[in-house]
């Protein structure tokens, strides 16, 4: 008698062997196997690639809008903080210059840095 049709009798529904126990032990593993292999086979080949075009602005060169719009974490205000930094000191040589910027610390100084490209005018 296959091992799933044990449970499945009109006279015993319980399981009285240890035969029963480990066929349904053994249809259990195989149940189970069959819904997490597939999560798992894509676990196990890790972090899919992927390709994420970063947009790198000038610094030096735009505007507050543009600076908001392409750096995370840099709204409409810092933004011309920027701008008015820029426009009262000079541009920008070096990216740790942006972070003599009020509300400009290195946390958003390190999430953006991929994104920030500094020109010599």
């Amino acid at each position: 008698m296959p091992p799933f049709e044990i449970l499945m009798t009109d006279k015993d529904i319980g399981m009285k062997t240890l035969t029963d126990i480990r066929a349904l032990s053994l249809i259990t593993f195989c149940l189970l196997g069959t819904l997490l292999l597939p999560s798992l086979s894509t676990a196990a080949e890790g972090p899919q690639q992927t390709t994420e075009q970063v947009m790198q602005l000038d610094i030096n060169t735009a505007d507050a809008a543009a600076i908001a719009a392409a750096l995370t974490g840099i709204g409409p205000a810092k933004a011309k903080e920027i701008v008015a930094y820029r426009e009262m000191f000079g541009s920008f040589r070096a990216l740790e210059e942006l972070l003599a910027v009020p509300g400009i610390g290195a946390a958003t100084l390190e999430k953006n840095s991929g994104r920030i490209l500094i020109t010599d005018d």
